[in-house]
């Protein structure tokens, strides 16, 4: 029967073998030449396994932790979240290829017309130490001839609550690119049989940031019911980009 590390008898397993090393270190300078010898092999026996293990510990628990919803958030925010793909490891991790309409997760799709098996999507481990969000997913793409190629990001119902024109969206992305590659976002909500759509074009650098103000459309605010956001990559030929990161927070607009 194995015995758990962190129950009462391996607490107590551990703390004798503390006590017994430690006086054995005091004990060094007037032990027995051969008992000391002993000693020595016994203790290069476990410092190796010891120092493997901190090594890994510390690279792993230096990491963000799965689950992670830490990012920044504007003042007044009433509603935020990051998406599966960046919080969580998702069981399906890789499309390879992507084909259209390819899910990684519930809450993530790829669409595409391109006749060719050479885009690929993957969920990844973020290892930076700039990163806030656990994993990443990154877009490789070979050959391409298509006309569009998107990221279609499914939102929680719950981005509607409470939803109302005044409100500003705020998607902040974190995307590292191989070479330079223009990608729009448009916001989706869905309010009855109509869709408002609102399309912006995310800056270059790597750290982007837009905001979605809902005054300007035709939002009717008591019949939202469905929020998604398109990513849309164009010329995605021979490229790979990365998206570190990706949350969405929804605040007032501050009064005038």
């Amino acid at each position: 029967m194995a015995i758990s590390p962190h129950g009462f008898l391996g607490q107590l397993i551990h703390r004798r073998a503390v006590a017994r090393w430690l006086r054995a270190a005091q004990g060094a300078s007037v032990a027995e030449l051969t008992s000391l010898g002993q000693q020595q092999q016994m203790a290069r026996q476990l410092q190796r396994p010891l120092q493997a293990l901190t090594e890994v510990a510390e690279t792993r628990l230096a990491l963000p932790r799965s689950g992670s919803t830490t990012f920044s958030r504007p003042g007044g925010t009433d509603w935020s979240w990051r998406p599966k793909p960046w919080r969580i490891r998702v069981p399906e991790k890789g499309l390879s290829p992507a084909l259209p309409k390819g899910k990684l997760s519930n809450e993530m799709q790829v669409f595409h017309d391109c006749p060719l098996s050479e885009i690929t999507l993957r969920q990844i481990r973020n290892t930076r130490d700039i990163d806030l969000s656990p994993f990443a997913v990154a877009l490789d793409v070979l050959g391409f001839q298509g006309s569009y190629l998107s990221l279609v990001i499914e939102v929680p119902p719950s981005s509607c609550d409470g939803l109302r024109k005044r409100h500003l969206v705020r998607l902040a992305a974190t995307i590292s690119r191989e070479r330079p590659v223009t990608i729009h976002a448009r916001l989706n909500i869905k309010h009855g049989p109509n869709t408002e759509q609102i399309l912006l074009k995310l800056p270059d650098e790597e750290e982007a940031v837009v905001e979605f103000d809902l005054a300007y459309g035709q939002l009717n605010e008591k019949r939202a019911e469905r929020m998604w956001v398109d990513l849309m990559i164009g010329d995605p030929a021979m490229n790979r980009v990365v998206f570190r990161d990706l949350n969405l927070s929804r605040y007032p607009r501050a009064e005038i």
